[in-house]
């Protein structure tokens, strides 16, 4: 996960999420950011994926809080899931 400036993202907090299919076959995958607050307080969850990656592939969804900028909000990849 890369952070996004707040310039490119409208003031919200963001994160670049990349996705990359290792595996020999076509794969999907589900991942669970959680953004937590300076006291370590999970105050939003979102979700983001990519059905049929193809083997060897990337991909880079976009995962974007709607939580105020303040307090500084730390991303956190709390679970990811290949199906």
């Amino acid at each position: 996960m890369t952070g996004l400036p707040t310039a490119e993202t409208g003031g919200l907090r963001a994160v670049l999420v990349t996705i990359t299919n290792k595996s020999d076959k076509t794969a999907s995958y589900a991942v669970q950011v959680d953004f937590k607050n300076p006291d370590g307080k999970v105050v939003e969850t979102r979700y983001v994926g990519k059905e049929n990656l193809e083997p060897g592939k990337k991909a880079q969804p976009v995962v974007v809080s709607r939580q105020p900028a303040e307090p500084q909000l730390t991303a956190v990849l709390a679970k990811a899931q290949r199906y």
